[in-house]
């Protein structure tokens, strides 16, 4: 029986909590934890730790050591980066409470920098590495899948279709940093770019179509920018359908074509169901057109969880802008990673050695059946980061020699020919002294768990705590100066 740790074919609005059935050859661990679809929590119950099942004795469960049954995992979004820093934004005082932010653990890997090997063009890198843990039969697995790089200099032009949100709940902070991503990008763009925007409240404004760029910073889109003023209600429906009908004409098969949504996800006008504003989004994944959706505001005006949906649907990005540091971070250094696609549809296959299982996975999907695994996009510069810990039934079976296999099937990003890329290694040759990702990995997953545990007011925050300031210190010994686990610390300092 498949294992359906998905949204059963991206079903919207998000769950708070999944129905769960642990795929194991022998045993449910104690610590049998998924970081599933994590939402706001106002918006459900989570699943925990504490309420998963727990340990089956052994007279009641086979452990099979001669089955290997393959594990088709995915990310979420390929490069939703939304909840990190909100999280970040909650302990400083930028966002009100911690309470209010969902903790989504693939993000917190999507968002961090993770050192991985680049990829040659036209395929991907897989890079898999083991660490054991104190627990006998248990191991760390992080998988590593990198994209080639791409230069600005060698970057395709884009098309760009620019949707702002100037209601009333816009006006202030949420306006400024609007503007401020508007700004990143202008920056970002060059000679033959093309930009097109359309702003709404409870009616649609085309201000541009179509107009190519002259240089970095062009004069015309500066001054739209500039001009962009809140009020009125929010017809989040309405926008969208504008948006998505300006760049349906001003499609450019040559290019990158975009549709960059900014808001603070409010809807009180117009069509509101978030049901029929996702499949707006997804119908038009079929021309290429994708959906970055960048979120604005504080706790009391941003709608996390529809946003995170309409993003969900449309296949791009989802990122939270509450600085015009973070803003020049995703649209002027992070422009291409952003933007661009190098690797299409880009699903996992994980054969594990006989007997072993998944006890805690860091994305949000995995299933015996592909079927039920929505594939991801893979941008230049960029990777994608599968953290999980897995543990055999048999801890007293020698595992050195057992084969493990990682199998990447994508589609290149602008031809969407197929291609496939497999490594397979004996158990024991990853089980060497960790990398300084490993390390990483290891501390942003004790990073994401601490600030949910923290956030749901549970009874292990305190070890949790302990737990991820510990792991973050090791990783700072081995990796001295490196930003984000400095930043961690900072937020961890904060709460």
């Amino acid at each position: 029986m498949p294992l359906a740790h998905a949204r059963h074919r991206r079903m919207l609005p998000r769950l708070a909590a999944f129905g769960v059935v642990l795929l194991t050859a022998c045993y449910m661990p104690e610590d049998a934890s998924f970081a599933g679809g994590d939402a706001a929590p106002n918006d459900g119950p989570t699943t925990t730790p504490q309420e998963m099942p727990q340990r089956v004795p052994e007279s009641a469960a086979t452990c099979d050591t001669t089955a290997r049954v393959p594990l088709y995992l995915s990310p979420d979004d390929s490069n939703s980066m939304s909840s990190p820093v909100q999280a970040r934004e909650a302990a400083f005082g930028t966002f009100s409470s911690l309470s209010a932010v969902p903790i989504r653990p693939w993000e917190f890997f999507n968002y961090y920098d993770f050192d991985y090997p680049p990829a040659e063009p036209g395929t991907v890198n897989v890079t898999p590495e083991l660490m054991a843990t104190s627990t006998a039969g248990e191991y760390i697995l992080q998988i590593g899948v990198s994209s080639a790089t791409m230069s600005e200099a060698s970057r395709p032009p884009v098309n760009l279709t620019l949707v702002l949100d100037t209601s009333g709940s816009m006006s202030g902070h949420s306006m400024d940093m609007l503007k401020a991503t508007g700004f990143a990008i202008a920056a970002s763009l060059r000679e033959g770019d093309t930009v097109s925007m359309v702003t709404w409240n409870t009616s649609n404004a085309e201000v541009l179509a179509s107009h190519i760029v002259q240089q970095p910073n062009d004069p015309i889109l500066l001054s739209a920018i500039q001009a962009l003023e809140a009020s009125g209600g929010t017809d989040l429906h309405g926008g969208l359908v504008a948006g998505y009908d300006l760049a349906q004409r001003v499609y450019d098969k040559a290019r990158i074509n975009r549709l960059l949504l900014v808001s603070d996800g409010g809807a009180n006008v117009g069509v509101t169901d978030i049901e029929l504003i996702g499949s707006h989004a997804d119908a038009n994944d079929e021309d290429g057109i994708y959906l970055i959706g960048v979120g604005v505001g504080d706790s009391s005006t941003y709608h996390d969880d529809l946003m995170d949906a309409v993003t969900d649907a449309g296949k791009g990005a989802s990122v939270f802008i509450a600085s015009e540091d973070e803003a020049r971070r995703m649209f002027h250094r992070d422009f291409i990673k952003t933007t661009e696609i190098a690797a299409r549809n880009v699903q996992l296959q994980l054969d594990l050695p006989p007997g072993f299982s998944i006890v805690k996975f860091s994305g949000e999907e995995y299933s015996t059946d592909p079927a039920e695994i929505e594939p991801q996009h893979l941008a230049p510069n960029d990777s994608m980061v599968f953290h999980q810990r897995i543990a055999t039934c048999d801890p007293q079976s020698v595992v050195d020699d057992m084969p493990l296999g990682v199998t990447v099937a994508f589609q290149d990003g602008r031809t969407r020919q197929p291609h496939q890329v497999s490594v397979t290694i004996p158990f024991g040759a990853r089980l060497r002294a960790p990398s300084a990702r490993m390390h990483k990995g290891v501390a942003v997953s004790a990073y994401a768990d601490a600030l949910k545990e923290i956030r749901d007011s549970g009874p292990r925050a305190d070890e949790l705590l302990a737990q991820a300031r510990a792991d973050l210190e090791t990783a700072t010994s081995v990796s001295p100066g490196d930003p984000d686990l400095g930043e961690m610390l900072s937020v961890l300092d904060a709460l």
